[in-house]
């Protein structure tokens, strides 16, 4: 028995456990039982109820965004999956992003985290040109945030906004109004292609009854004034009335079912194998501890499939392994910091983790070569950063970084990123960060994102509070001191979880480890939809 395997076995796979006992939390919602049991009454699901009626029976589906809005606005009472539940799934066989307000959550209102949301749902159906279908449960803007979510450029109109740009570009939109859907929000289903209303439960209007009465005097009803009926058979706004949740979600499995199919964008596609080494192993590969070495090759074997990698440069630039694979048959280009320490043919000492000068370059031409080869990227991030010091400044490590930054910045492959351990500094921007546009980006449980590791972050900000006193001539004591450096290293530790990043949406979801093949294979088979048509160009580089 191993038992560094068994330790690091035991604490990822617990990790793992913490991470899907908060997310069994999450799916409850807003946890208004009595509102639940009303809706019930009335023939209405819940927003994931509708989801799972929605997509194919036993097809694989994938959350996005569940831990967005978690340990926000918990003055108000939380948010929990930032009010709106958003899956990629199969309907009528065909891969949609579905869009679900959770009335759950404050009667479905939108929350600054909501907006973004939305968007990024947006942003994987424009990017990959596959339907987008909302499930419209909601109230509208919080009003005592509106300051957040109205105006500015990627608030909730930039969610109309697209709603046009999408249907001009062809792709389909269908919303189906299961309940609220008022004032701003009303224009969403009247702006999709075709839109359905639930009969007696479902109300579309730019001002309720009581907002018109104030306004200019007038008493109506809400049925009357933005009903099924209404809307139906008077203003011809909807096109389709359902009579419960289930027929409209019928319905647009109906209308999805006659969608033609679009041309894809060719990517290579063999018969999937298994990986040669058993996946599970991955729990007790990856080191507990953060700092602590392993050889990412063993990490790929277990990811890809068997016998497929061609390693690229093997014996330059060792801390980046490159190369062609495939995963779930799908040919990819690999990227991923190894976390060995190395030595170069100079016979100098590489740190793992560590971009240098002759990794960015060669990471460079490998992203140019899938550019040229219509080659999906994969990017495996476990990576300090860059290189620092004297010998690296003076060898241009700037000048380097900064062409692999602008190679992952131009490429127009899909890209996914896929963050194992640490994501730290501008090591985060070069493996294709958030900033860097992947079209999916998900972590590992135990993996870190910051501008660097906690414990360098509490030393580099104690320096400086330090310093603080100093120019007053005042000392701090070393208890001080420790109290200090600790409440650092935690709030910096805190801040650097997955959770944190989820939250926030700077990652799509926090995967099980074994599941990442999944996750690839859904992602390449969803950017097939979407055919590479713009021309690679790095544009000016420093040589």
């Amino acid at each position: 028995m191993n038992l560094e395997f068994e330790k690091n076995k035991d604490h990822n796979k617990l990790l793992l456990s913490e991470i899907n006992q908060l997310y069994s939390k999450i799916k409850l919602g807003g946890l208004n039982r009595k509102n639940d049991l009303k809706n019930k009454a009335k023939g209405k699901m819940t927003a994931r109820e509708r989801i799972n009626f929605l997509i194919d029976n036993k097809s694989p589906h994938y959350e996005i965004g569940a831990f967005a809005g978690y340990e926000m606005y918990e003055d108000v009472g939380g948010c929990p999956s930032a009010g709106v539940v958003v899956v990629i799934g199969y309907v009528s066989g065909k891969l949609c992003v579905i869009v679900a307000n959770d009335s759950s959550v404050k009667a479905g209102s939108w929350f600054p985290i909501t907006a973004k949301k939305n968007l990024r749902a947006q942003e994987i159906s424009i990017e990959n040109k596959i339907p987008i279908i909302y499930l419209v449960d909601s109230a509208g803007v919080y009003l005592p945030m509106q300051d957040e979510i109205f105006p500015d450029k990627y608030h909730f109109g930039r969610i109309f906004r697209n709603n046009a740009k999408m249907s001009s570009k062809g792709i389909i939109q269908i919303a189906a109004v299961m309940g609220s859907c008022v004032a701003g929000g009303a224009y969403l289903p009247i702006m999709s292609d075709e839109s359905i209303i639930v009969n007696k439960t479902a109300s579309i209007f730019l001002a309720g009854s009581y907002l018109v009465k104030a306004a200019i005097g007038e008493e109506v009803d809400n049925e009357t004034l933005g009903g099924a009926t209404t809307h139906s058979e008077i203003s011809g706004i909807t096109d389709y009335k359902a009579s419960d949740d289930k027929d409209a979600l019928n319905k647009i499995r109906s209308l999805i079912s006659k969608v033609s199919s679009n041309e894809n964008a060719g990517f290579n596609r063999i018969k999937s194998e298994k990986p040669k080494k058993n996946i599970d192993e991955i729990y007790g590969i990856l080191p507990r501890d953060k700092t602590k070495p392993y050889s990412s090759f063993d990490i790929i074997e277990r990811l890809i499939d068997e016998d497929s990698f061609d390693q690229y440069k093997a014996d330059y630039g060792k801390t980046i392994i490159t190369g062609y694979a495939r995963i779930d048959g799908w040919a990819i280009g690999i990227i991923y910091n190894q976390r060995e320490m190395v030595k170069n043919k100079k016979g100098e000492i590489q740190y793992g983790g560590v971009i240098y000068s002759d990794s960015a370059d060669k990471a460079t031409r490998f992203i140019a070569n899938c550019n040229q080869r219509k080659i999906p990227l994969v990017f495996l991030q476990d990576v300090t950063g860059f290189m620092v010091g004297r010998n690296a400044e003076h060898g241009g490590i700037i000048k380097d970084g900064a062409k692999m930054v602008n190679a992952v910045a131009n490429s127009v492959v899909p890209k996914f990123t896929i963050i194992i351990g640490n994501s730290f500094g501008a090591g985060n921007y070069a493996m294709c960060g958030k900033a860097f546009d992947p079209r999916l980006i998900i972590s590992w449980p135990g993996a870190k994102q910051a501008v660097m590791g906690g414990e360098q972050a509490a030393k580099v900000i104690l320096q400086m509070e330090k310093s603080k006193f100093k120019k007053i001539n005042k000392k701090i004591s070393l208890k001080t001191e420790k109290e200090l450096y600790d409440k650092i290293k935690a709030k910096y530790e805190h801040q650097s979880n997955p959770t944190y990043a989820a939250s926030k949406l700077w990652i799509d979801a926090i995967i099980d480890p074994i599941e990442t093949r999944k996750w690839i294979s859904m992602g390449i088979e969803m950017a097939n939809h979407s055919p590479v048509n713009e021309k690679f160009n790095m544009g000016i580089l420093q040589v």
